[in-house]
């Protein structure tokens, strides 16, 4: 178990530091920042000035290079933008995103565990109509898509909700129900499909030959053991979700790591993209490495694979 954790752990590290790399050099093809940060009567001189301050006249190399100094001190570079450090403002931006991921998964397990539990015990019933319906739509509508659909009933029809901004409840539940449709669907089809295979194995067999209620068979015996797919499902799209759902963030005004992201590559600020990118990519692989070395855990066959 040491050895298989060790080489996860490995394999994580390599990820991320791929990825930084990687996002390293494309930030650096999109645009020169000096463009912006400079006003237009500036001089090329006044720019070629700014950029060896920064450190954009060197080779990408030696730029990676002492990027990854900074990094093993903790220190992303300061924000051109918001001229302090990038790492307290994808801090900052973190706390709304975390609400955001939270309460999209609450909604997911809310509407995608009954349905899926429903239609696995009664197939092709009235219930397992509706929840194919509902995991067709999360699957196939982009959340964005939703969202604007929601601003157009809830917000300029009904006047229910405010159309943007960050606040209370008022200002989450929309936001939430256009991210939460598409986890729903995923875990609805998860649960069912694993909650199907439970239902005919042995165990459960046994279990109502002893004569036990039909409840218990269900929630105790099989849906523990159908979870567990469920669980690596949700812990994979926490990850995906704390990385910055920009699309909806953007609809709604929402000031997370999505937003922050969609505005710093629109002003050129490379070490807030540098800094959010690496920081999805550290909280996705910490996920990962978690979810595997809980299925090693529990299956022997993989550590040993």
């Amino acid at each position: 178990m040491t050895a298989y954790l060790l080489r996860r752990v490995g394999q994580s590290c390599v990820t991320v530091l791929l990825v930084i790399a990687m996002i390293f050099v494309v930030v650096r093809m999109i645009g020169d920042p000096t463009h912006l940060m400079l006003p237009p009567e500036a001089t090329e001189a006044d720019r070629q000035v700014l950029r060896q301050q920064m450190g954009l006249d060197k080779p990408i190399p030696v730029q990676f290079a002492h990027f990854l100094g900074q990094l093993s001190h903790g220190d992303f570079g300061s924000s051109y933008r918001f001229s302090r450090p990038a790492l307290p403002v994808i801090m900052q931006a973190s706390w709304p995103t975390l609400q955001l991921t939270l309460a999209s998964m609450g909604f997911a397990l809310l509407i995608g565990l009954p349905a899926g539990i429903a239609g696995a015990t009664r197939p092709d019933g009235w219930a397992d109509q509706i929840g194919k319906l509902i995991a067709a739509m999360g699957q196939a509508v982009p959340p964005f898509l939703f969202g604007l659909l929601f601003v157009k009933l809830f917000s300029l029809h009904w006047h229910w909700l405010p159309t943007s901004g960050y606040g209370g409840g008022r200002f989450l539940l929309m936001p939430a129900l256009a991210l939460g449709w598409y986890v729903a669907a995923g875990v609805l089809r998860l649960t069912r499909a694993s909650m199907i295979s439970a239902l005919e194995a042995d165990y459960v067999r046994f279990a109502r030959l002893k004569g036990m209620p039909e409840h218990i068979v269900i929630w105790r015996h099989a849906l523990r053991n159908a979870l567990l797919p469920v669980l690596t499902f949700l812990s994979l799209q926490f990850g995906v979700l704390m990385g910055g759902a920009v699309s909806v963030e953007v609809v709604f005004g929402w000031p997370g790591i999505g937003q922050l992201l969609y505005d710093s590559i629109n002003n050129l600020d490379y070490t807030v993209v540098q800094a959010a990118v690496a920081f999805a990519a550290v909280v996705f692989a910490l996920l990962n490495l978690a979810v595997d070395v809980l299925y090693a855990a529990l299956d022997p066959r993989i550590r040993y694979a």
